[in-house]
């Protein structure tokens, strides 16, 4: 049987990308950031899971204002770095795991929560910076990853509550397959951000350390946080913390916090990242 082990949050910040694939990580800036993840990539490397059931949103590489899926789950058997303008990222093509997508889709879509299935896509830095922030630089990526894409980006946004639940739909699918893989779940994005107009430039410490304070013990209290407090506490682009809670959704009740991590600023971002290891 599938089991979901664990799960990580992290921000996909688009710089942190380009601050790996220039060898600027030890910069006076940059180093503070990156010893954070030193504990994550010495756990992921132990812990080798065979398939990263990762939550992100696109950026207008895969979608646009003709398609706006709300959810979407990437069943592809392999999905390129896409260009975000400056040409895609030095990175390895990304594997799929289609005979497991293809499961959680039938599951998932059966348990009422409609899903896009797209088998073709091109995955920008919301997926490929968490991936180097775990692994590095590998010539190929060591798992397989799902790419499941949530729009945060055009209003309506689903609330969290909608992606908690989507969290644990997404469980109960991955504990029916019927082959014995070491499941992550990784949801990215966030914190605390906006990127125009008045405000830009705008992080909450305090909001964004509360949300982290109550990911593992009181994922039901995030799950209500409703759309405006996330835009008026985390700004504009703090929406994206409902990704994490598709992850938490998908963990037990009873989680163990393995590592935490805060980090201001990342080109005008908040950076949070936390580990949490599944206790069912």
């Amino acid at each position: 049987m599938a089991r979901i082990t664990a799960g990580v949050a992290t921000s996909h910040v688009p710089l942190i990308g380009r601050a790996i694939d220039t060898g600027d990580t030890q910069s006076e800036y940059w180093k503070p950031l990156f010893d954070g993840y030193e504990f994550t990539r010495k756990w992921i490397a132990a812990e080798k899971p065979d398939v990263v059931f990762l939550v992100f949103n696109d950026h207008a590489s895969a979608f646009d204002l003709k398609l706006i899926p709300t959810f979407a789950i990437g069943t592809g058997e392999t999905f390129k770095p896409a260009d975000e303008g400056f040409g895609p990222r030095a990175v390895p093509d990304v594997k799929g795991a289609p005979d497991l997508a293809w499961h959680i889709a039938q599951s998932v879509i059966q348990d009422d929560f409609d899903l896009t299935i797209v088998n073709e896509m091109d995955v920008d830095h919301g997926l490929t910076v968490p991936l180097s922030l775990m692994f590095g630089q590998p010539d190929a990526w060591p798992c397989r990853v799902i790419p499941f894409a949530v729009n945060v980006v055009v209003y309506p946004v689903p609330n969290g509550r909608r992606c908690y639940n989507l969290g644990r739909a997404i469980a109960r699918a991955v504990e029916k397959f019927d082959e014995d893989l070491n499941v992550q779940i990784w949801g990215t994005g966030g914190m605390s951000h906006q990127l125009q107009g008045p405000r830009a430039g705008l992080i909450n410490q305090t909001w964004d350390k509360s949300f982290l304070d109550r990911l593992a013990d009181a994922p039901e209290e995030l799950a209500d946080i409703p759309h405006i407090e996330y835009i008026r506490e985390a700004g504009s682009e703090g929406i994206e913390l409902v990704m994490w809670l598709v992850m938490r959704g998908a963990l037990g009740d009873k989680v163990k916090e393995l590592h935490r991590h805060y980090h201001v600023p990342a080109s005008n971002t908040a950076v949070g990242h936390i580990i949490l290891e599944n206790q069912r």
